[in-house]
């Protein structure tokens, strides 16, 4: 099993997952490596709540481009976990 902090590796911070926080719905940046069953765990293990979902989807980096040079680019590839917590559970770093 790894070390939660190498699954997690940021916070989506929007808007909309702001939203959801009010469901006791949570939105990660995990490694593109990592399994559902991964990031229950780190999730479960870093914050000491329960987790009863767990949905995952990739995200394709944008194509970019320098305005001055014109040299074509591309923003990276992130994978995002939607973490769905138990009704009586919260993540207290996030509250507003």
């Amino acid at each position: 099993m790894r070390d939660a902090m190498s699954v997690l590796i940021r916070p989506v911070v929007s808007e909309k997952s702001y939203a959801l926080m009010d469901r006791s719905v949570y939105v990660f940046i995990v490694d593109p490596r990592a399994t559902k069953i991964e990031v229950r765990h780190a999730v479960e293990q870093a914050f000491g709540v329960r987790v009863t979902n767990v949905n995952t989807l990739n995200r394709k980096g944008k194509a970019t481009r320098n305005r001055r040079t014109n040299v074509k680019g591309k923003r990276p590839d992130t994978k995002r976990a939607i973490v769905t917590l138990h009704p009586d559970d919260s993540i207290d770093l996030f509250e507003r």
